[in-house]
């Protein structure tokens, strides 16, 4: 029996529930030995003139090792977009938090003495806060641009007579507000130069790799000459993606100062500094006939990029993506980027697919209350079909494969759909304060979709144990033992005797690493394509030693031997008698088919609206995440659970906020709200597995799906429970404050 398609506890799990996790806050490296500790002054404006920065008495204080300002630095300014960004703000700062000096201390406890000693003299400007604003362009944040708009993608103007032939045509403004990624472990980096002019960094990061690529680059050094490990990461969500300007700012300061250094930030700097999510504003347009026929849809993007662009293609990801799973004849698309005075923008869980779901499917909610149709109807009047695929978008995706209105039906009959809009006819009827809302998603996304491929090696040693290297580079997924698996159905090697390796540019020099939901499709992929090579080399030694043809053996995978094919009494081999003869095997490849794949679902939310206080309750989440052919439901079912929370959270209390002055006012934990399990139903997980042709292992990615699909589920549910007191839309998220004004408003309406 295969091991593939069986629940395995997660073998990494053993480690971190007794002795626990190596962060990097715990690093006891003997080349960190007297590290000397960091700390960022940062801005606690969000926009201000620089008049002088005195760092005379912070410099003599008790245990301060260096104060560094920009004066101080020889780094070229990082590019972002059509600007650059400062390592240390020399003349302007531009939000909240961006660093202007970095103090060195003997020990922890006197960074926060030292830094109150730096004194910044700012010469306060006005703050661009929000999109209108910036818009206006009555303050600009680069001078030297004519505009705060630093990207235009797509149509420069719409072609309004698309719509000409369409019965009902409607337009709405749909916020996609901007979120903090939160993980539970900040950034950190620990930083050592060695005698041979090497510099190691130990950081926080999903991507090893990337990581050394752009702190090599920011040093203007070559990259075999930085080494960068990453030990266990709690979380990364997109937000740690190779290394952030900090990490290179801390090498150059440990080569200035001559000895290590040590950074963790705190949580207060972690929600204000690290990059945030989300942060679009989509107006959408959507027209067709009464029958339920879609004819033309419009998606206008507005990203706000904060205050360096340093992530432009969420906004045409999010165009990438427009129709979802529609067969709209007609698709217009437009993105523009644009800088505010507030922290920078980057991947979030999803990174501009869940943007694009959130708008198209409230535009179909949108569409069918205009037409009254039942929401589900007008999705299947639209679904593309199955016969279709390959699917080409109006918008240049190539679907691979999709079941989308076997999808939406089997979570609607798992829910009792039709008993459930009975309950809420019943409770409209009665005048129950208490609403029911119904909210349905149907999504497709795309993973895997940076095209490039992913390393893995694969060596068998002599008493038949095997270490994998990956490239891919797991943070709480779950990965190493999914590919430990793949090891173990392809070679027949029990789990106990496979060890998964990552995270370490000297040990696996060439690699992509973990970001949209790549990792199982290429990285397992790797893997597999390596463990087919041992087997191959492996078959010509055992043939010898059975003294039979190559082709003529068999690997027996239940039991881990070699033998002829058809002779099951005759002598057999283990791996370490095969491996022991040839003193080992190893592969190393690249599987580098990195054809993107489209996994797809369809949630439906169930809430209960209390009309008098606004409050919010998610009841029910009924969700199919097709991911393809699964590995561990274990680990799928995990990443399913994760993802729903995360999408249910930015749909009812999560949101990153700024005054109208750029001061965040969610920057505790006390203001910032995340879900908690109190907040949260059980998950009611339905399957459905349609397997793609596009890699080894026929998967599609799992790790973002689920929050892109419960996001517009519950948002549309929260609606659809307003709507017969009407209320027809709301910006996310649908806090109590906000449901309640929004009732109240339409009282006085009608």
């Amino acid at each position: 029996m295969s091991i593939v398609g069986t629940r395995v506890v997660r073998v990494e799990d053993e480690k971190l529930i007794t002795a626990g996790g190596t962060y990097v806050d715990d690093l006891r490296e003997d080349a960190l030995a007297g590290a000397a500790h960091a700390v960022f002054v940062r801005s606690p404006i969000a926009h201000a003139r620089i008049a002088g920065i005195d760092v005379a008495e912070a410099r003599t204080a008790p245990g301060v090792v260096a104060v560094y300002t920009a004066a101080d630095l020889d780094l070229a300014p990082r590019k972002a977009g059509p600007v650059t960004e400062p390592y240390l703000a020399a003349d302007v700062v531009r939000y909240v938090g961006e660093p202007v000096a970095l103090v060195l201390t003997e020990e922890r406890y006197q960074l926060a003495d030292a830094a109150e000693l730096v004194d910044v003299d700012y010469d306060p400007l006005d703050a661009v806060a929000d999109l209108d604003t910036a818009l206006s362009g009555e303050t600009l944040l680069f001078p030297d641009q004519d505009s705060n708009v630093v990207q235009v993608h797509g149509a420069e103007e719409f072609d309004d007579s698309v719509f000409a032939e369409c019965d009902v045509v409607v337009t709405e403004e749909i916020l996609n507000q901007r979120v903090a990624p939160a993980p539970l472990e900040v950034r950190g980096a620990s930083v050592a130069w060695g005698d041979d002019g090497r510099v190691t960094l130990w950081l926080s990061s999903q991507n090893a790799q990337i990581g050394r690529s752009t702190v090599a680059a920011g040093l203007g050094i070559d990259a075999d000459r930085v080494r960068v490990i990453a030990p266990d990461v709690g979380g990364g969500f997109g937000a740690k993606i190779g290394a952030d300007p900090e990490a290179t700012l801390l090498g150059w300061a440990s080569r200035q100062a001559g000895r290590a250094v040590r950074w963790t930030e705190s949580r207060s700097e972690n929600l204000t500094s690290m990059t945030h999510g989300r942060a679009q504003r989509n107006t959408v347009t959507i027209g067709g006939k009464r029958d339920g026929t879609v004819l033309a849809y419009r998606l206008d993007v507005i990203q706000d990029a904060g205050a360096y662009p340093r992530t432009l293609f969420l906004p045409t990801l999010t165009e990438l993506m427009a129709p979802g799973v529609y067969r709209f004849p007609v698709v217009q698309t437009r993105s523009r980027g644009v800088v505010t005075n507030t922290t920078p923008i980057a991947a979030y869980r999803g990174a501009g697919r869940p943007e694009a779901t959130a708008a198209v499917e409230r535009a179909m909610d949108l569409f069918a209350a205009k037409i009254g149709m039942d929401p589900a109807d007008v999705r299947r009047v639209n679904f593309i079909r199955p016969d279709e695929f390959p699917y080409q978008t109006p918008t240049g995706g190539s679907y691979d494969t999709g079941e989308y209105a076997a999808a939406l039906d089997k979570v609607l009959d798992a829910a009792g759909y039709a008993q459930l809009r009975a309950e809420q006819a019943k409770r409209r009827e009665a005048g129950d304060p208490v609403a029911l809302g119904l909210g349905i998603a149907a999504y497709v996304e795309i993973t895997g979709g940076d095209g490039g491929g992913e390393s893995g090696r694969v060596d068998v040693h002599a008493d038949g144990s095997i270490t994998a290297w990956t490239g891919s580079s797991p943070h709480g997924q779950g990965l190493g033992t999914t590919l430990a698996m793949l090891l173990s159905d392809r070679m027949g090697v029990p789990l106990e005797k496979i060890t998964v390796r990552h995270g370490d540019t000297d040990e696996v020099p060439r690699a992509v690493g973990t970001f949209g939901s790549r990792s199982l499709q290429l990285g397992g992929s790797a893997i597999r394509q390596a463990a087919d090579e041992v087997v191959a080399q492996a078959r010509q030694v055992a043939a010898e030693l059975l003294e039979a043809a190559p082709e003529d053996l068999e690997l027996d995978v239940d039991r881990g031997t070699w033998q002829v094919r058809g002779a099951p009494s005759s002598a057999t081999l283990d791996w370490a008698r095969v491996a022991g003869q040839a003193g080992g095997f190893t592969a190393d490849v690249w599987f580098g088919d990195g054809s993107p794949t489209f996994p797809f679902g369809a949630h439906l939310a169930v809430v209960e609206v209390d009309t008098e206080t606004g409050k919010v309750e998610v009841t029910r989440m009924v969700a199919l995440d097709d991911a393809g052919p699964i590995v561990n439901p274990l680990t799928f079912r995990g990443q399913r659970h994760g993802g729903l929370g995360q999408g249910i959270a930015q749909a009812l209390l999560e949101v990153m906020s700024y005054d109208a002055d750029g001061n965040p006012t969610t920057a505790t934990l006390a203001d910032y709200s995340f879900v908690t399990a109190t907040e949260l139903p059980d998950f009611e997980l339905v399957d459905m597995e349609t397997p793609t042709t596009r890699n080894l292992l026929g998967v599609k990615g799992i790790g973002e799906a689920a929050t892109i699909g419960s996001t517009p589920a519950v948002h549309n549910a929260v609606v659809d429970a307003l709507a017969h007191l009407g209320v027809t839309h709301l910006d996310m998220p649908t806090t109590p404050l906000r449901v309640w004004t929004a009732l109240n408003d339409a009282r006085k309406a009608n």
